[in-house]
């Protein structure tokens, strides 16, 4: 996206939100710290009503006072004092306002003209016109203002020009390599355009920097140049700096990207953009890693298919992947990785078959398609048994683990975290982000949490999950915080705190609004919509849940669907709306039974049965066959604490059916089975209620 077109959607954005950070234009927008300075002075010099906030963001005053205070304050530092600015005829100044259509920048360029054509004479009380204004005397664009003033500078224009191919700021060093002037001469025209106010200077020559003024100033410059001689300054430029200037190539290799694709020459162009995107995966500038992939991805395509252009494009799209899928959801990068596995098939490279397999099996379970993904992920595993390479097979134990999850095999989920775990070496800890999306730690840490959680053990469950937000947080990797921050959520949820899953949940939403990943925000909505319910607010907790709802349908994300559905039906029956939660839970069985989602079927069934007892004409045997199935399910899958749940529903149903025998028989070996986590809400439950029973 060019300079203007991002510009426009900042404006727009602006208007309707009324204020953003600049670290949420960075991570929106992928801009460098160039970008955002040039789009940040272009607003506050051409925009009337955009005001900088404590050099964190940007806020739009709107309507005219702002702009008028702008337009006042900006003519003051113009002519560096009040008092002349309250000299100035506001006839004249009117006829300026007016030909610059209000704009600041021409403004203070028609302005700079006026004052010095010879046109205004100084008076004992103020700045007059000397006549008439000649037709012509104040050009119709700013553009044209720009280039009028730069063509008064002729000796120094080519500078100018050079200095504007380079980019909005340059060093003496670079400038001298690539220029033909000698050294007295360069100084000499850099000073010139330094008096003439088009470029700021920090420092002395040969240490000096420079900077246009403004954005607008360099693209006026640079437009001006035949596009033969662009070309020509953008190779020498890019030749330049990858033969003296090692560092840059390593640090900025976007810059060399850039000048060797304006030079034309795209076959050096695209290695560069490449490994810009690569760097800025490894700083988790995900909108900017993929900018860079995709602009190398549309170089690529206009050159033959080559072996070589398909080892590029193979490349690229696994820079691609991961970039896309931190912000959207692993769902919406589902065509790239499979792209990236027929390449890596096709030019016959494993470590690259790796990454490719990973990044489609987790699209894979986001779509819902379990037995695929658990297909893709056991392909990987056997794939990566014989290559002895810690990182890759850690990596396919946590994709393993993450399809048995959803699945509902909770045996293989503890036996899968705990290898993946074993095998992760923190050495390779970005190595792992780049290739596989997260971190091997983070999925297993809280796949580990979880299956405790589910198998019994709520303690280790709780230890577990600390410990991971705790290691995401050392790693600051916005991600893989938000990932175990909202996981830490969902445990409290099922451990039934309300109070500490809602602290979590919005401070995961904090972050993933922060850092625009859009797929962690709308999940975290989860488990704050339940804890808004179990706080005794249904009506909030329901509409965060179905706003989580429609907003994962627009992003075409399957899975998860059956949790979701359970947790709408409980907030409903909250509210004693009984058909609309029975609707739900019979919405989130056929998700069970499409997608082989097990997760959280015992919860359905249970709380399908619960919701039987509670509508207006109560529906006892349904509501045991209900509690039945949900004890064969969690028996099966070894799920102790929804086995204690569904056990405690059905207690509580023979115990006013006077079947207190029964009932004990049943609830007390399940609550005698556990070892810990008796402070825990459905263990004092289970407690009170087989002393009851006694």
């Amino acid at each position: 996206m060019d300079f203007y077109a991002v510009l426009d959607q900042v404006v727009d954005l602006l208007r309707t939100r009324g204020r953003v950070s600049y670290r949420a234009l960075k991570e929106h927008f992928g801009l460098d710290d160039d970008r955002l300075d040039a789009l940040r002075t272009e607003l506050l010099y051409a925009h009337a009503g955009t005001v900088s906030e404590d050099g964190q963001g940007l806020v739009w005053t709107a309507g005219h006072g702002g702009e008028r205070r702008q337009l006042t304050m900006f003519f003051c530092d113009l002519v560096g004092s009040t008092t002349l600015a309250s000299r100035f005829d506001p006839e004249e100044w009117r006829e300026i306002m007016g030909a610059s259509d209000g704009v600041p920048l021409f403004i203070e360029e028609l302005t700079k003209m006026v004052l010095e054509s010879g046109l205004l004479e100084e008076r004992p009380d103020r700045y007059a016109l000397t006549g008439p204004l000649p037709p012509l005397a104040i050009p119709n664009t700013l553009q044209d203002s720009l280039m009028a003033r730069l063509d008064r500078l002729a000796p120094v224009k080519t500078l100018a020009q050079l200095g504007a191919t380079l980019g909005r700021e340059f060093s003496y060093q670079l400038l001298q390599t690539v220029s033909v002037w000698d050294d007295e001469l360069l100084r000499q025209g850099l000073e010139q355009l330094v008096v003439a106010e088009f470029l700021y200077q920090e420092g002395t020559p040969p240490q000096s920097t420079y900077r246009f003024k403004h954005a607008l100033v360099q693209e006026s410059a640079y437009q001006s140049l035949l596009k033969s001689t662009r070309q020509q300054h953008h190779q020498r430029i890019a030749d330049a700096l990858a033969s003296r200037f090692p560092e840059t190539v390593a640090t900025r290799p976007e810059l060399l990207a850039h000048h060797y694709t304006e030079a034309g020459l795209t076959e050096k162009a695209i290695p560069y953009w490449e490994a810009a995107g690569r760097r800025a995966l490894q700083r988790f500038a995900n909108h900017e890693a993929s900018s860079h992939a995709t602009r190398g991805l549309e170089l690529l395509a206009t050159l033959p298919e080559t072996p070589r252009r398909a080892r590029q494009e193979l490349s690229l799209q696994l820079v691609l992947g991961p970039s896309l899928s931190f912000v959207e959801g692993p769902q919406s990068v589902e065509h790239i990785y499979g792209r990236a596995r027929e390449l890596a098939r096709q030019v016959g490279s494993t470590p690259e078959l790796f990454p490719a397999l990973s990044g489609l099996a987790y699209a894979q379970i986001v779509r819902g398609r379990l037995p695929e993904a658990r297909a893709l992920a056991e392909e990987f595993l056997e794939l990566a048994e014989p290559q002895h390479d810690a990182l890759v097979l850690a990596a396919g134990h946590c994709m393993v683990a993450y399809a048995a999850w959803w699945q509902g095999d909770f045996i293989d989920v503890r036996e899968h975290s705990r290898q993946g775990l074993v095998l992760y070496n923190p050495d390779q800890h970005r190595a792992g982000i780049a290739a596989y999306n997260q971190n091997p730690k983070i999925i297993c840490g809280y796949l580990t949490a979880f299956s405790n959680w589910v198998l019994g053990y709520p303690n280790q469950a709780c230890v577990a999950m600390e410990r991971t937000v705790a290691y995401a947080k050392e790693l600051e990797h916005p991600y893989s915080i938000g990932l175990a921050l909202l996981f830490s959520a969902q445990l409290f949820q099922l451990c039934r705190e309300p109070g500490p899953a809602r602290a979590r949940a919005e401070e995961a939403i904090a972050l993933s609004t922060e850092h625009g990943l859009h797929a962690v925000e709308l999940w975290c909505l989860l488990p704050r919509g339940w804890a808004a319910v179990q706080m005794g607010d249904a009506p909030a907790g329901i509409a965060d849940i179905r706003e989580a709802m429609d907003r994962r349908r627009a992003m075409s994300i399957g899975a998860v669907w059956p949790w979701f559905y359970a947790l709408l039906a409980d907030a409903h029956g909250a509210l004693g709306q009984t058909s609309q939660g029975l609707e739900a839970l019979e919405e989130a069985l056929q998700w069970v039974r499409r997608n082989d989602e097990r997760l959280y079927e015992a919860e359905v069934h249970r709380i399908k049965g619960e919701l039987l007892l509670t509508q207006d004409i109560p529906d006892p045997e349904q509501a045991e066959n209900c509690f039945q199935q949900a004890l064969a399910v969690a028996r099966d899958q070894e799920a102790k604490s929804f086995e204690l749940r569904a056990a405690m529903s059905l207690a509580r149903l023979w115990q006013q059916e006077d079947r207190r025998h029964d009932a004990r028989v049943l609830l007390a070996p399940i609550y005698d089975w556990f070892i810990e986590g008796f402070d825990t809400a459905d263990l004092m439950e289970a407690k009170a209620l087989v002393e009851q029973l006694s």
